[in-house]
């Protein structure tokens, strides 16, 4: 399908302010001296200084991160940036992370920020290598976004890679290597504390207990030993980089290898990266470079958040009375162990089944034997390649080209087992392949004006992009019945005949869009400042009568202290005060959501009585259909005080309106899929503060930098009538969280509790205004659910809002201190004012396994009243019902890297030709502070945070490396 879009000129003003931030260096007196140094960030097709940024940009630079050891280079954005909530998806290795910029802006729509990677948008930079990165800039409001119109309205995360520097020939070195091990267990009951507790919910629920003797089963399997592992990480990074005054040059390798905590030997990440980055000045007017990089992964994983089977829920829901391998000749003979695809041991013992827990819960071992030799791969491609002519003195026209090829897929052999009655494959086994490839480019020149007349200087730019997307395809065949046992014998080689093949091909639906924008950038005499811009994109991703939107931003700076007025002073030292607003786009949504497809599947009769077949419009076509839009004020100011602190604090507001959601409709209409429409509102607002001091000695220095953010998120509307929207499901509870105007985005709702009924006099006296019991089905030991609406009975209308889902306060707090050649540094992160949902335990699964805290429980008279009785007969669905019982605050404090390093003398080490060499050793995750009972209270799922379905916790690890430099 080809979407024609018509162009047009837009107009950008944009204007920059920088900071004058200091450096302190050594005095021999021990008092430091100042001395000011131009720091410059980049803000999107060009750089400014520091001091006259009059928009919100957090950057951290390559000395911030150049000693945290590599794993996801998104992942160094935690706890460093305010306002940027990053969580990490899951212990996994080469899982990424989530990060949100300012909160949520869009219901069902790719809430992920935009980014920039040398100019080349890109979907992620889990492929980059960490010891690349130069610099990170994140755009945080309109006024520092706005550049990038209709995908900015997510932020914009802009990363520089290192290039080369004229000068000696450097070559450098850092490796690492460490081992990591699971941060906490659940407390779990043992095989006594089992059967006592599966006995008493038996006899409450009116049968017979099923153990005869608990106290005879002893502590029983402990299924978590059996998944931990101890992973291993290293990682190997070779760099060398140098050049002239024509020419400069900076190459890379690296090499990453993880395997993870849980079952290490199907959870693993491996990278392989390289680059090279050049800049050659052919002229005096013009000069060219390119940037090119190269990442290959492999990687296996397994469920890292999810409740229907997989180690760690078979873990958390197994019984410890099940053995892990069967000895007893005796039990290995009875029923349960005859089928012939039974997974046994390398001596050909049978791994243990459970009779009392099954379905999807299986035993993590005879699973493991399931996924052997399974992967993913990719292999990407990306470079730019620019020229720059400079002309009329003032003049500069940049042109690039960038582009990113993609190749990926994976591989699964599938052999016979049986794993329980519920989790089998007895037919035949099967190997799938599947590959694809995708292209995307983009073309984009700039021209940028740049004078000074006076105490005035300007600086102005405009340009224009062109991009493509989704030019690929994908295919997929499998192979049924090979002659084989074992994943490692597997292959396409084999003969089998042609019903035994089933082979799949698809193509992406290639999607484009068109830009124009333009930016000024004024200031008089550093002191008043301003910046103007605008964005014009038109995408074929929206209708015909939206193909085209306009993105305009202004911000307005003054550097207070620059004034005559403004007394010299060593409390004050310097002071800038700074605003703006821009409306943002954001189009991650699907494609050509506007239009309606003709599909199969309406076959009729005709007047014979003949099947014909039949097409239907798969949906209602909305040529109306357009990007999202999200307005923001910011206001803010910088001030440098007492010589060595720097503190800014930032304070936003904005509006997302036009949200793209499916709306419900109904089914007479006769369309298979909802229609996409622009409806519903939401609001994000929120503070910011970051604060540094720096100070340095003869032989000492020290510097801390802490950040804080408070949000708050609210949504504002949906479409006429509605009131909320369900979100994601728990088992049988159905939905456990909503967005409800007025409320924050992904609020827990359900039952609130009032206690336990400690009699049955309290049953029968909690009554309604007409004298009827309100619970008649309860007991003692059960919830007192609340009549939150008064209307004298207990139904959907109670539920409530129970808490958020999405944190409210974030911070992070990084310590360096230098003592001679010792370097320490601490750094520490968290988030509060959330809950998680804690869903570990398989609600529909009687006889699956609790924690601990079920030893608590209602037993009589007084004897709880949090924990209600355990029964199988749960009338007053006391565990079915969605309701503050299962949420726990998700407040929590992690020290998240200590490390301490040596750098020996360089009169140790010229001799050797070595300018530096320094060793480390390295602390992860080595405390986490909190009260939340399950794995970990770093939660995400996607942009519903906060359920907890067996999440893959982060590792404590442990690594000892090197940096060497030649």
């Amino acid at each position: 399908m080809n979407v024609k879009i018509s162009r047009s000129l837009g107009v950008v003003a944009v204007l920059y302010f920088t900071a004058n931030f200091s450096a302190q260096n050594t005095a021999s007196d021990t008092v430091s001296k100042e001395t000011k140094i131009e720091e410059v960030v980049m803000i999107g097709y060009g750089t400014q200084k520091k001091s006259n940024v009059t928009g919100a940009i957090s950057s951290i630079k390559a000395s911030d991160i150049e000693n945290i050891p590599a794993g996801k280079p998104e992942q160094v954005l935690q706890g460093r940036a305010a306002g940027v909530n990053v969580i990490t998806n899951s212990g996994q290795p080469g899982s990424s992370a989530t990060i949100r910029v300012r909160g949520i802006t869009s219901y069902y729509s790719n809430n992920d920020p935009l980014w920039v990677v040398d100019g080349i948008v890109v979907d992620g930079i889990g492929w980059l290598n960490q010891s690349d990165i130069e610099s990170m800039e994140v755009l945080k409001d309109g006024a520092s976004s706005a550049i990038y119109g209709v995908s900015a309205a997510r932020g914009v995360i802009l990363v520089t890679t290192k290039k080369g520097k004229k000068g000696r020939l450097n070559l450098s070195y850092n490796g690492s290597y460490g081992t990591a091990r699971a941060a906490r267990k659940l407390d779990l009951l043992n095989a006594t504390q089992y059967a006592t507790i599966l006995n008493e919910a038996y006899v409450n629920g009116g049968q017979n207990p099923v153990f005869q003797n608990p106290q005879s089963l002893g502590a029983g399997t402990d299924w978590q030993d059996a998944i931990f592992s101890t992973g291993e990480r290293s990682n190997h990074e070779v760099s060398i980089s140098g050049g002239n005054e024509k020419s400069t040059f900076y190459g890379s390798f690296g090499y990453f290898d993880q395997t993870g905590i849980v079952m290490s030997d199907i959870s693993y990440y491996k990278r392989l990266t390289g680059r090279l980055n050049s800049t050659h000045k052919l002229t005096n007017w013009l000069t060219v470079g390119q940037t090119f990089a190269y990442t290959h992964t492999q990687s296996q994983g397994i469920n890292a958040n999810g409740e229907f089977g997989g180690p760690l829920s078979s873990a958390v829901n197994l019984d410890p009375t099940t053995p892990l391998v069967v000895t007893d000749p005796a039990m290995a003979g009875s029923n349960t162990y005859s089928n012939p695809n039974i997974v046994r041991d390398p001596y050909g013992n049978p791994y243990g089944i459970s009779t009392l827990v099954g379905q999807e819960m299986s035993n993590p071992l005879a699973f493991r034997y399931t996924q052997l030799g399974n992967k993913g791969w990719s292999d990407d491609f990306i470079a730019n390649v620019f020229a720059e002519v400079k002309f009329a003195k003032d003049f500069t026209f940049k042109s690039s080209i960038n582009g990113k090829k993609a190749y990926w897929g994976s591989q699964n052999f599938t052999p016979l087992f049986y794993l329980n009655p519920n989790y089998s494959n007895l037919n035949f086994n099967s190997l799938s392949r599947t590959t694809q490839q995708k292209l995307e480019w983009s073309l984009e020149n700039t021209l940028t004006w740049q004078k000074k007349f006076g105490e005035h200087n300007l600086n102005v730019l405009v340009g224009t992009g062109y991009y493509e997307y989704n030019i690929g395809f994908g295919q997929t065949v499998t192979h049924t019945n090979l002659p084989i046992s074992s994943y490692e014998d597997a292959s396409f080689n084999f003969y089998v005949p042609q019903d035994q093949k089933n082979m799949s091909a698809w193509d992406y639906i290639n999607t484009h869009k068109a830009s124009y924008f333009g930016r000024v950038v004024y200031d008089y005499a550093n002191k008043y400042l301003f910046t103007g811009t605008v964005r014009r994109d038109g995408s074929s991703k929206f209708g015909a009568n939206n193909h085209w939107g306009t993105f305009p931003a202004f911000s307005l700076g003054w550097n207070v202290d620059k004034e005559n007025f403004w007394p010299e002073n060593k409390i004050i030292n310097t002071l800038k005060i700074r605003g703006g607003y821009g409306v943002l786009g954001n189009d991650g949504i699907g494609d050509f959501l506007f239009a309606n497809f003709y599909v199969p599947g309406a076959n009729y009769t005709n007047g014979n009585n003949v099947i014909m077949p039949g097409y239907i419009p798969n949906t209602l076509a909305n040529p109306d259909l357009k990007w999202e839009s999200t307005s923001q004020l910011n206001v803010a100011a910088d001030i440098k005080f007492l010589s060595n602190f720097n503190l800014t604090v930032d304070y936003y507001k904005k509006k997302t309106s036009d949200i793209l959601r499916q709306v419900q409709i109904p089914g007479y209409v006769g369309v298979t899929v909802p229609p996409t429409a622009n409806i519903g509102d939401m609001e994000n607002e929120g503070v910011e503060v970051e604060l540094g001091y720096r100070k340095n000695w003869t032989d000492f220095g020290v510097s801390v930098n802490g950040n804080f953010a408070y949000l708050k998120n609210t949504v504002t509307s949906l479409e006429s009538g509605r009131l909320y929207i369900d979100g994601p499901g728990f088992q049988s509870m159905g939905p456990v969280s909503r967005i409800q105007v007025g409320e924050s985005y992904g609020s827990f709702y359900g039952y609130k509790t009032l206690g336990i009924f400690q009699n049955q006099e309290q049953v029968n006296a909690y009554r309604n205004a007409n004298g009827q019991m309100i619970l008649p089905d309860a007991k003692p030991g059960d919830f007192i659910w609340a009549d939150t609406n008064g209307d004298g009975k207990i139904s959907d209308m109670d539920k409530v809002n129970l808490g958020n889902s999405v944190p409210k306060y974030t911070f992070g707090m990084t310590v360096n201190l230098n003592y001679k050649n010792w370097d320490f540094m601490v750094f520490a992160q968290g988030q509060a004012g959330n809950k998680i949902f804690q869903g570990l335990r398989r609600l529909d699964i009687i006889n699956a396994n609790y924690q601990t805290a079920i030893l608590d429980r209602w037993t009589g008279e007084g004897t709880s009243n949090t924990t209600p009785r355990v029964t199988t007969n749960d009338t007053n669905h006391n565990y079915t019902w969605m309701s503050d019982y299962y949420l726990q605050k998700g407040d929590y404090v992690r020290v998240k890297l200590v490390q301490l390093g040596y750098t020996l003398p360089q009169a140790m080490t010229q001799n050797f030709g070595v300018s530096k060499l320094r060793f480390y050793v390295t602390a992860e995750n080595l405390f986490t502070f909190t009260k939340y009972t399950g794995y970990d209270p770093e939660i995400a799922a996607g942009d519903s945070f906060g359920i907890d379905r067996a999440y893959y916790p982060q590792a404590k690890t442990f690594l000892f490396g090197a940096n060497l430099t030649f």
